[in-house]
C-alpha cells in the first residue's frame, strides 16, 4: 500500500487567500490609508469612519479587484511553490517531515518568487486603495485592476509595475516565512506537544492566530516602506532614501505605523486563509 503524501492542487493557497481577502479588505484599505497619511495619531476606527462618512459606505471596498488579483498571483505562487518544495523534500527523504530549519529557507524562496509575480497587482492595489485621499487633479481613477495595469503601462512604463520591488521581495520573504512556515511549526507544536487534534478547526485557528501575530510584527517595516514607494509619483526615491527620510522626520516608530490595523487585518486574514485551506484539503476540492 502506498504511503505517499497527497498532492493537493497548486491553486489552493491562492483561492484561500482570495476568500480571506473578501472578508478583510476594508481593514487592509484602512491600513494603507494609515501608512500613507501625512498626519500621525489617527486610529483604525476613525479611519474607517472617515472613509464611510466622506466617501460613502461602498468605498470601504475600493480597489477590491486589485486585491483579488494580487492574491490570485502573489498568494497562489507563494503557497503553491512552498507546498511543492515540501513535497519534493518529503519524496527525496523517504517521507521525512521537514523541520524548522528546512521550512524556513523553503518559505523564504517561495515568498520571494511570490513577491516578484504579484508586484504588478500590488502596485495597482496600493494606488486604488489610496486614490481618494489624493487631490482630484492627481487621482488615477482606475476602473479596475486590469484598467490600472493598462494605464500604468500606457502613461508611465511597464517598468512602473515593478516599483517597490525590493521591499516587496523582502516583505514576501518575511511574510511567507513568518506566516506560512510559522503556521506549520505552530500546528506541529499544538499537535505534538499539546495533543490537539490536527483535524479540528480549533487547532487550525490557534496555529493561524500565532502565525498572524508573528507575521504582522516581522513584516511591518517592509510593508510601510513598500506602501510609500508604490503610492509615490515619479521616481520617488529608493527604499533607503524613503526609509532614512521617514526616520528623520517621523522617528523610528514610523516603521510600525498601522501595526494594530495590520494585525486586525492580517490576523483574521491568516485565520480565514488557513481555515479555508484546510477545508479544501479535507474535501479535496477540484481533485
Amino acid at each position: 500500500m502506498s504511503s505517499s503524501k497527497v498532492q493537493y492542487p497548486f491553486w489552493y493557497g491562492g483561492a484561500s487567500s482570495m476568500a480571506a481577502c473578501m472578508v478583510t479588505h476594508p481593514l487592509d484599505l484602512a491600513k494603507v490609508r494609515l501608512q500613507t497619511a501625512s498626519e500621525r495619531g489617527q486610529g483604525l476606527v476613525s479611519m474607517i469612519y472617515q472613509i464611510i462618512t466622506k466617501e460613502g459606505p461602498t468605498k470601504i471596498y475600493s480597489g477590491l479587484t486589485a486585491s483579488l488579483l494580487r492574491q490570485a498571483t502573489y498568494s497562489t505562487a507563494r503557497f503553491g511553490i512552498y507546498e511543492w518544495l515540501k513535497d519534493q523534500y518529503i519524496e527525496s527523504t523517504n517521507n521525512t517531515k521537514p523541520g524548522t530549519m528546512i521550512l524556513l529557507p523553503m518559505s523564504m524562496l517561495a515568498g520571494g518568487l511570490g513577491g516578484l509575480i504579484g508586484n504588478p497587482a500590488d502596485v495597482v492595489n496600493i494606488r486604488m486603495q489610496n486614490d481618494n485621499t489624493l487631490p482630484v487633479e492627481q487621482r488615477r481613477n482606475y476602473r479596475n485592476a486590469f484598467d490600472g495595469l493598462y494605464k500604468i503601462c500606457r502613461d508611465e512604463s511597464p517598468a512602473s509595475l515593478f516599483r517597490g520591488l525590493m521591499p516587496n521581495l523582502v516583505r514576501g520573504v518575511l511574510m511567507t516565512a513568518s506566516q506560512v512556515a510559522t503556521y506549520d511549526i505552530a500546528k506541529t507544536f499544538l499537535v505534538d506537544q499539546l495533543n490537539l487534534d490536527p483535524t479540528k478547526k480549533t487547532t487550525h485557528f490557534g496555529a493561524s492566530l500565532i502565525a498572524g501575530l508573528v507575521a504582522t510584527t516581522v513584516c511591518s517595516p517592509a510593508d510601510v516602506v513598500k506602501t510609500r514607494i508604490m503610492n509615490s509619483k515619479g521616481s520617488g526615491g529608493s527604499a533607503v532614501t524613503i526609509l532614512t527620510t521617514a526616520v528623520k522626520n517621523e522617528g523610528v516608530g514610523f516603521m510600525f505605523r498601522g501595526w494594530l490595523p495590520s494585525f486586525i487585518r492580517l490576523g483574521p486574514h491568516t485565520i480565514v486563509t488557513f481555515l479555508v485551506l484546510e477545508q479544501l484539503r479535507k474535501y479535496r476540492v477540484g481533485m
